[in-house]
């Protein structure tokens, strides 16, 4: 396996904490080895990392999205909808797909908790950097 680029797929919604996801992810990863993509919400992210994953270009694909808890009860059914579309894409493809999809069951739309989970989702991105360097050693490790 001589892929060296990534796929990282974010969601659209509270695009401005999940952005800083990609922003994290970039701090060890060169720009000039990922290709980001945007999808509406995070229901679209397995789709999304499948076909990306299908193309046979990407070490690994990167989702990330913020499904929060409004209340209702479509928060626990997206968020495992997402987490297991995820996991299937990446046994389906055979390609890692990292999932940087967070589902906080307490988040307001305060300052506060806009700032925790901007700061979240930087060291998540970065831990994601690490994660798909890591898989890509491993499978290299495996395939020799």
């Amino acid at each position: 396996m001589t892929h060296t680029r990534f796929a990282f797929v974010k969601a659209n919604w509270h695009s401005e904490i999940v952005e800083k996801a990609l922003e994290g992810f970039l701090e060890l990863i060169p720009r000039e080895e990922v290709d980001i993509f945007d999808v509406p919400g995070a229901f679209e992210l397995p789709l999304a990392t499948r076909d990306l994953a299908a193309t046979g270009r990407y070490a690994a694909v990167i989702a990330a999205a913020l499904v929060i808890d409004g209340g209702i009860y479509r928060h626990d059914f997206v968020a495992a909808a997402v987490v297991d579309g995820l996991m299937r894409a990446s046994l389906d493809t055979d390609i890692p797909i990292l999932s940087v999809s967070l589902t906080p069951h307490h988040f307001h739309e305060t300052e506060h908790h806009r700032a925790v989970f901007t700061a979240h989702f930087l060291e998540k991105g970065r831990e994601a950097a690490h994660a798909a360097m890591m898989i890509v050693k491993t499978r290299q490790r495996i395939a020799a």
